[in-house]
C-alpha cells in the first residue's frame, strides 16, 4: 500500500456504552483493555468495565473518562496496527494526545491507560484548588470575536477548532459566557467535562505531569504532532515537555488539521470513540478521505475501506 495515512486519536465527549464494541469478536482485545484498567489508579481499577459503561455519570467523570477514552482508542489501534500501512502522521486531541503518543511510540502503549488515569488525578487535584470548573464551545462568530467574548466572561481559550472556540473556566464564569453569547450572536454549548483543561486554572498540574512524563517518554518512532505547537515532536525531552504543557495551554487543533493536509495525507482514520475529529477534518480539508472506527462494525470493514482508498 502506498497511501499516506494519518491516525487521529480523540478526546473526551463521545463516551458511550458501545465504545468497546469493536472488540466483540476478539475476547483477547477486551481482556487487554480490562488488564490496562486494573493496572490504573482510581475508580477504573476497581469497578468492572460493564458497570462503568452502564453509568453515564461515571463515564464522564474526569478520573474515569480519561483512562476509558485512551483504553478504547488504544484497543482499536492494537486490533488494527498490523493490518494497516505504516502511518505517515499521528495526532491527538486533548487527552487523545496520550493515545497518540502511545501509538507513535513516545509513551509505552501498555502503560498509557495508567498514565492517563494518573494524569486525570493530577488534573482533578489541581482543579479542586480553584472551584467548580467546566468547558463549553462557542460558535457562530469569527474566531477573534469569540476570543474577546471568552475573555470578557473571565474564561480562557482552551482549544481552537475550525467551527468553534472551546473555552474553559470556573463555573460562574461559564455561566456568564452563556449569558453573553446570545448578545454577541454566538452559540454556547456546555461540554460534559468537569475540569478546565488547557487553561491556566490547571497550572498546579504542570510540574507533577512533567515529572511523570519524563519518567516514561521516549523519542517517537512515528511522526507525531504536538497539539500546542502543531509541529513535530522529535525526542523524549520534547515529548514530555509538550505533553505536560498542553494541560495549561491552548490546543491549536485547526493548525494541526492544516499540518495534516500539508503532510499530503491521503487517508485519515480516527480511532474512536466517536467521530468528531473526522467531521472537523472533512469540513476543513474535504480532499482527504477520512472516517472513524466508530463508523464500522468490524476490523475487517475498516481494513477493507483503507485498502479501497489505495485502489
Amino acid at each position: 500500500m502506498t497511501i499516506r495515512l494519518a491516525i487521529l486519536c480523540p478526546g473526551q465527549g463521545a463516551q458511550g456504552a458501545g465504545m468497546f464494541d469493536l472488540a466483540g469478536a476478539d475476547p483477547s482485545a477486551l481482556a487487554r483493555v480490562e488488564a490496562w484498567l486494573r493496572a490504573a489508579d482510581g475508580p477504573v481499577s476497581s469497578t468492572p468495565l460493564r458497570e462503568l459503561l452502564g453509568h453515564p455519570s461515571a463515564m464522564f467523570d474526569n478520573r474515569c473518562a480519561q483512562p476509558l477514552v485512551v483504553a478504547a482508542t488504544l484497543m482499536a489501534w492494537t486490533m488494527l496496527a498490523e493490518r494497516l500501512p505504516r502511518p505517515t502522521l499521528v495526532a491527538g486531541y486533548s487527552v487523545g494526545e496520550v493515545s497518540a503518543y502511545a501509538v507513535a511510540g513516545a509513551l509505552p502503549l501498555d502503560e498509557a491507560v495508567a498514565l492517563a488515569a494518573r494524569r486525570a488525578a493530577i488534573m482533578s487535584e489541581a482543579a479542586a484548588r480553584s472551584g467548580e470548573q467546566g468547558m463549553a464551545a462557542v460558535s457562530g462568530i469569527a474566531f477573534e470575536a469569540a476570543r474577546v467574548l471568552v475573555a470578557q466572561a473571565g474564561c480562557e481559550p482552551a482549544i481552537d477548532t475550525p467551527g468553534a472556540l472551546v473555552a474553559g473556566g470556573l463555573r460562574e464564569n461559564l455561566d456568564r459566557l452563556a449569558a453573553l453569547a446570545p448578545q454577541a450572536g454566538a452559540s454556547y454549548k456546555p461540554l460534559p467535562i468537569t475540569v478546565a483543561s488547557h487553561t491556566g486554572l490547571l497550572a498546579a498540574a504542570a510540574d507533577p505531569l512533567r515529572s511523570l512524563l519524563q519518567a516514561h517518554a521516549a523519542a517517537p518512532s512515528l511522526p507525531l504532532l504536538a497539539g500546542v505547537s502543531a509541529s513535530a515532536v522529535h525526542d523524549a525531552a520534547q515529548a514530555a515537555e509538550l505533553l505536560a504543557r498542553q494541560t495549561t495551554t491552548t490546543i491549536r487543533w485547526t493548525d494541526c488539521l492544516d499540518a495534516i493536509a500539508e503532510a499530503r495525507i491521503d487517508v485519515a482514520l480516527e480511532l474512536g470513540p466517536g467521530n468528531a475529529l473526522t467531521r472537523m477534518l472533512r469540513e476543513r480539508h474535504p480532499g482527504i478521505a477520512c472516517r472513524s472506527v466508530a463508523d464500522f462494525r468490524s476490523v475487517k470493514g475498516i481494513v477493507a475501506w483503507i485498502r479501497a482508498q489505495d485502489a
